[in-house]
């Protein structure tokens, strides 16, 4: 298989067998620590009737890390052709400082979620962690312009992103198989855009993300045997803040500034989820940190569709709406 395909295939493949594989593991580790979801009282927002594991996010890293891993032991052993190692060593020496500001972003975010799984984080001591990694993301080069030429600017720009995209797949972690359905989703669109656009490294790493999260959906829906968890929600929001900003949608190649908006079409179900639930407790006088069920897929259950079945109309909006990216 030539180069990029053979990347695209190894990152995709490689991380749904890591993280279908280690998701039993990581539910035994997770029931043995006592890192579990317990059940809610009556008229509680939780509907589940039993403790489950918090292991989905756990294991979606694993999914990440250990194909990385083995991608580099591989171009170190020269088991790649001349054609993919040379390009690899190319995209990975021009990168170098983003890639480990990603990687080391995503072990922050996890960790941050962890200790909000575990210990319940006060919400002033949670966004101070995203903040924080908001600012390295910024620092490591990967920021936003918008065709403004300030760095204080992008700087803002930036850490507003990645604190809006990161919650709005927290907030979207309220029914069986909608955050990880989603995120699997935006993953792959921005990967076939950035297939298009000849981002092979973007490419790869967003094919990473969709496969590392499809590995972990069959535990997830339509029933769960785990939960994704804070650590989860906030890893698969954090990438696909990332990734919308790596992908470079306006190019010198592709003069479309219109195209700027294509990471709106690809989140538009998160974010408008964020929108709503925010506005909604504004307007009821509630901080806008409180759990509730007043989310699109609620409303959607209290319209008559079952919770499957309003997981998979949102599904199905995300898709229509950020292949809509496409036309730019």
């Amino acid at each position: 298989m030539p180069f990029p395909l053979n990347i695209y295939f190894l990152a995709f493949a490689g991380a749904g067998a890591t993280t279908l594989l280690t998701v039993p593991w990581w539910r035994v580790w997770c029931q043995r620590t006592g890192l579990l979801d317990e059940p809610g009282q009556p008229g509680d927002r939780k509907t589940h009737d039993r403790s489950v594991p918090l292991a989905g996010g756990l294991a979606i890293l694993t999914g990440l890390l250990l194909p990385l891993g083995l991608a580099w032991l591989a171009r170190r052993l020269d088991w790649f052709d001349a054609p993919t190692k040379e390009r690899l060593i190319y995209g990975l020496q021009q990168r170098s400082t983003q890639l480990l500001a990603l990687l080391g972003g995503a072990l922050g975010m996890t960790c941050l979620g962890w200790l909000d799984d575990r210990f319940e984080l006060r919400p002033r001591t949670k966004f101070a962690g995203q903040f924080a990694i908001g600012l390295l993301i910024a620092a490591a080069g990967i920021r936003i312009t918008l065709f403004v030429p300030s760095v204080a600017f992008s700087y803002l720009i930036t850490v507003l992103w990645v604190l809006t995209v990161t919650n709005a797949f927290n907030f979207t972690d309220n029914m069986n198989g909608l955050c990880p359905g989603l995120a699997a989703i935006a993953s792959l669109l921005l990967g076939f855009l950035s297939v298009a656009h000849d981002h092979y490294l973007v490419a790869s790493l967003a094919f990473l993300v969709g496969g590392a999260t499809l590995g972990f959906l069959p535990y997830n829906f339509p029933r769960a045997s785990v939960f994704l968890g804070d650590a989860g929600s906030h890893l698969l929001g954090f990438l696909l803040a990332v990734l919308t900003i790596l992908s470079h949608f306006y190019s010198p190649k592709h003069p479309q500034p219109l195209a700027v908006f294509s990471p709106l079409l690809i989140l538009a179900v998160p974010l408008a989820d964020l929108l709503w639930v925010v506005l909604l407790r504004l307007k009821q006088g509630k901080p806008i940190y409180v759990a509730d069920n007043n989310h699109l897929s609620h409303h959607l259950v209290r319209r008559g569709l079952t919770k499957v079945q309003a997981v998979l109309l949102l599904w199905a909006v995300a898709i229509v709406v950020g292949s809509a990216a496409f036309l730019f």
